[in-house]
């Protein structure tokens, strides 16, 4: 199957399975995910029958572009709610949060699993255990800004969700490179300090100067342009430009450099929203051009997720306790958390349920894992757990966060205008034949 093909077939098919979809009343972002493990190399994929899916994880790996461009433009998204005028509401609140509940979530996997490893040593290892904890850290920013998009959701929640799933990404970085070191010196013995403390913190820097940096010459250039095609474009053509070049990846002597492409593209979204005054415009007009997008990105999303993990009795059973845990861990941290910086009841009661999603950051961890040497055969078990996880949390963490913004009363029903939008339209044509 050629590339377009490929690309067609995915859109469309996740289109048509929002359709079929529309009365149970599922999140689009579901039934993305769905229609690409129906499409993927476990299902209508291993027919073989051109045209139909995707045969083989090859095919799907060739549409990562795809997926690498909608993961910047959501970081960028994302980066805008980063307003210095909401961040003076919210800013404290939302790092105490963002950074307890991903701190907690880690604690009671990494305490559960340990316990596992007491028990069963042949299972699971303690290096296994600690780096599944720090995995347990990533939330899905795709996935939730899906969720508040799709069903416009306005309100305290909202405003303090997204700067802490945004945050999730650097608490995530920093506790899976510490603990990804303390597994590597378990391991081999061997302690290594700049691995373990400072090529962590050289990512998130350069990460972060990079982004402002762009997003500084971004507002500059932007003032070259009376039209507002042309400014949408230039915005486009420079998250194209700082999604690539956070691929940037050298050494200086011992310490690896490296970027967050999360990270970068993020700040490059802050310092836009920031310094240029037309920001909102820009930031409407880019929301809409990106809506296939996202799209294609969650139907390759859930043509990526591996149904062969289901066969593996002891994956399904350590996955089951990693997924209780880690929902434990971020509904108590951040309940807690919520609690001790005096937010609203609402707040407090529903906020953990929305952090549930798990997918891109968390898989890149566990691929990191997964082709180190110093984990052999114990990297292909934290990845294959994750991937049981990921797929669990993809098609019900949507589910759950729309229903938490439903219920504290951030998601508005549907207006009958909107739902008689088509017919008011068809009317209107009718009329100007007419």
């Amino acid at each position: 199957m050629n590339t377009l093909l490929s690309v067609s077939v995915a859109l469309l098919a996740g289109l048509l399975m929002t359709r079929l979809f529309k009365p149970f009343k599922l999140p689009a972002v579901t039934a993305y995910l769905i229609a690409g493990v129906l499409i993927g190399p476990y299902c209508i994929g291993a027919l073989g029958i051109g045209g139909l899916g995707f045969d083989s994880m090859e095919a799907v790996h060739a549409l990562s572009l795809v997926s690498e461009v909608a993961l910047g433009f959501i970081a960028f998204s994302i980066g805008s709610e980063f307003r210095m005028e909401d961040l003076k509401k919210t800013g404290k609140q939302a790092f105490v949060i963002g950074v307890v509940q991903a701190l907690v979530a880690a604690l009671f996997v990494d305490l559960v699993l340990v316990g596992i490893h007491v028990m069963m040593p042949d299972k699971l290892s303690v290096a296994q255990a600690i780096v599944l904890g720090a995995i347990a850290t990533a939330t899905a920013p795709a996935a939730t800004l899906m969720v508040v998009r799709q069903y416009k959701a306005k309100g305290p929640l909202t405003k303090l969700l997204l700067p802490i799933v945004a945050l999730d990404d650097a608490v995530g970085l920093i506790v899976f490179a510490v603990s990804y070191g303390v597994a590597k010196t378990l391991l081999s013995g061997q302690v290594d300090l700049i691995s373990i403390i400072v090529n962590p913190l050289v990512e998130i820097l350069c990460s972060l100067i990079l982004g402002a940096v762009l997003g500084w010459i971004l507002t500059q250039l932007e003032k070259l342009f009376n039209s507002n095609t042309n400014r949408l474009n230039m915005t486009i053509a420079f998250v194209f430009l700082t999604a690539s070049l956070s691929m940037l990846d050298f050494h200086i002597g011992p310490v690896h450099i490296s970027f967050s492409s999360l990270l970068v593209c993020m700040m490059l979204g802050t310092i836009f929203c920031n310094i240029c005054p037309l920001s909102y415009d820009l930031m409407e007009r880019s929301d809409k051009w990106t809506s296939p997008l996202f799209a294609l990105f969650f139907v390759i999303s859930g043509a990526e997720l591996e149904l062969n993990v289901f066969l593996d009795v002891a994956i399904v059973g350590i996955g089951v306790v990693y997924i209780i845990f880690r929902c434990l861990g971020k509904y108590v941290g951040a309940f807690i958390s919520a609690k001790a910086t005096k937010c609203s009841p609402e707040i407090c009661k529903y906020l953990g349920v929305t952090l549930f999603p798990q997918a891109g950051v968390a898989l890149g961890m566990c691929s990191i894992v997964a082709a180190s040497t110093e984990f052999g055969n114990q990297g292909a078990l934290i990845r294959n757990i994750t991937l049981f996880a990921v797929l669990i949390y993809e098609l019900f963490g949507p589910v759950m966060t729309r229903q938490a913004l439903m219920n504290a009363g951030e998601i508005k029903p549907m207006e009958q205008h909107v739902k008689d939008r088509r017919k008011i339209k068809l009317e209107e044509a009718k009329s100007r034949k007419e």
